[in-house]
């Protein structure tokens, strides 16, 4: 391409927030570049092959916050995106027997039974408060959040709209809306439940890529992310044909609508010489110009490597530093040989299950991992896609992914080289006692560590959410106070990646809101230029 070429606007990073933002902007009429420095666009949204004929998620392995209107906006179903329903929606492994938890509620409750009478009879109560605060926030998703210090009145209607729906859910659910985020997810939990199955799998759920242990304050605001995906009917699902296909489907709808995309185009840097974003820099020399620069990247990854310090502020860059951005999950893909066999569950082998037999197993697995070191006995979340959508490996073969926590990207003692071959050993141990054939039937394995994270999808601390999903870092607060809608001291460039509101999950909503930030700005945009 020569040098000069001009584009309405550049979208830094071609994973599915920054794909999303590109396509709308493209609908808009804009003339759009996307430039991703990997060979295939997606990000963490992605599928690849870990040996000949098995294609493993060796990012993002679930979808269920994906929004609809996204998906009827773009027409994705016609660039061939659909979802494969997870049932059952989760099994816990660890404890004296399986639990394990259904789309259907009243077969959920059958299983509990098992367990706890009490806790069956409790348990439609407690999704019934979570869905109905959950779709309370719901809206929130696609709206780009208000100014603190000089909301509109549309801004102020909407939020009073939010206060008065959750309101009319009656007096009780509202005081428990306004108390539960900042309560930590054993008091919430213990307050409902007295089976420890029941809790550690509710509690995975709401700690999943969280630094955070079920003790810890805050930690269940992570249960109303989880029941967003449960609002309205939805469910967790798998994407046909691997993860990496829902980024395949946006970039097919993105080229649909005029957007141009090119991989292998490393940005090196974004330049605002007058003071405004108005360039990229590739890593090639090759200088490219736009009104508006999206950057699909972290926060640290974007104000801290692509952008002069100096046109940002002293105090924005301290924000900046001490936006909390460590991952502390590794991934294990393994390609099987053959089914594994799950003797608790008469053999089946579930699309989607965890480890950890009750809450203290998760806390002691956190404080390892907060004093520095590698879990000893780590939770395990852990997908066998192909159980699902057998186009994902061989016939009669499996892969089988596991989400391995607590593992902090900065270690206190040793290096990540020396940890990765422990750490796959310890992950088949942990699985074999639930899958005594795993060992032979292994013919690969990958272990990406959070460094490896890093340096594989360019995540800063190898955070998969692009920063921690705690309320300090959230809606108007996300990914710093005073920044929380899109725009950045540096006129002319967004965020439109998970480090901005609503934050991580394959959700859309990031790139949704960014491009509306951008058309409302659009004026302002093309007057400078």
């Amino acid at each position: 391409m020569a040098a000069g070429t001009r584009y309405d606007a550049i979208v830094v990073g071609g994973g599915h927030n920054g794909l999303v933002a590109a396509t709308y902007l493209g609908q808009a009429g804009k003339r759009v570049l996307v430039l991703e420095r990997r060979s295939t666009v997606g990000g963490a949204a992605a599928t690849e092959e870990i040996a000949p004929g098995f294609r493993c998620p060796t990012g993002a392995a679930l979808c269920g916050l994906l929004r609809r209107e996204i998906v009827d906006d773009l027409r994705l179903a016609g660039h061939g995106f659909s979802l494969l329903p997870v049932d059952p929606t989760s099994v816990l492994l660890g404890g004296p027997r399986p639990l394990r938890l259904w789309r259907d509620e009243a077969k959920s409750q059958s299983e509990i039974a098992t367990f706890s009478g009490a806790d069956a009879a409790a348990y439609p109560k407690f999704r019934s408060l979570m869905i109905r605060i959950a779709r309370v926030i719901d809206p929130l998703f696609l709206s780009i959040p208000p100014s603190v210090e000089t909301p509109t009145l549309g801004e102020e209607f909407f939020l009073f709209r939010r206060a008065l729906r959750l309101r009319r859910l009656g007096k009780n659910v509202m005081y428990e809306a306004m108390r539960l985020p900042f309560m930590s997810l054993h008091a919430v939990l213990g307050e409902w439940f007295e089976s420890e199955p029941l809790k550690a799998s509710l509690a995975l759920d709401g700690l999943f890529g969280v630094f955070r242990g079920p003790w810890s304050p805050y930690t269940a605001f992570g249960l109303f992310h989880h029941y967003l995906a449960e609002v309205d009917g939805g469910s967790w699902a798998f994407v046909r044909g691997g993860t990496g296909a829902l980024p395949a489907a946006l970039a097919s709808a993105a080229r649909a609508a005029g957007v141009t995309i090119r991989t292998d185009a490393e940005v090196r840097r974004i330049l605002s010489p007058d003071g405004r974003a108005g360039a990229v820099e590739l890593a090639d020399g090759e200088r490219i110009e736009a009104s508006a620069i999206l950057s699909n990247a972290d926060p640290k990854r974007t104000f801290l490597r692509l952008v002069e310090p100096v046109d940002l502020g002293a105090d924005f860059l301290l924000r900046v530093r001490n936006y909390s951005s460590d991952g502390c999950v590794s991934k294990v893909n393994l390609a099987l040989d053959g089914v594994p066999r799950f003797p608790a569950l008469d053999g089946f082998a579930p699309p989607h299950f965890q480890v950890a037999p009750d809450l203290e197993y998760i806390e002691r697995a956190y404080d390892d991992a907060k004093h520095g070191g590698v879990s000893a006995s780590p939770t395990l979340d852990v997908t066998i896609p192909s159980v699902a959508d057998p186009s994902l490996a061989p016939s009669g073969k499996h892969v089988l992914s596991a989400v391995v926590q607590y593992t902090p990207y900065r270690l206190r003692n040793g290096a990540w080289a020396d940890q990765k071959e422990p750490l796959r050993e310890r992950v088949l141990e942990i699985l074999s006692t639930h899958i005594p054939n795993l060992r032979s039937l292994v013919t690969a394995a990958e272990v990406l560590t959070p460094p490896d994270l890093e340096a594989r999808f360019g995540l800063s601390g190898g955070h998969m959410h692009h920063g921690e999903m705690t309320l300090h870092q959230q809606y108007v607060l996300r990914p710093v106070p005073g920044w929380g809608r899109y725009r950045t001291p540096i006129p002319g460039l967004y965020l439109c990646g998970s480090g901005a509101h609503p934050g991580g999950g394959l959700t859309g909503a990031p790139g949704y809101n960014a491009a509306r930030a951008v058309l409302e700005d659009w004026p302002a945009l093309t007057a400078r230029a």
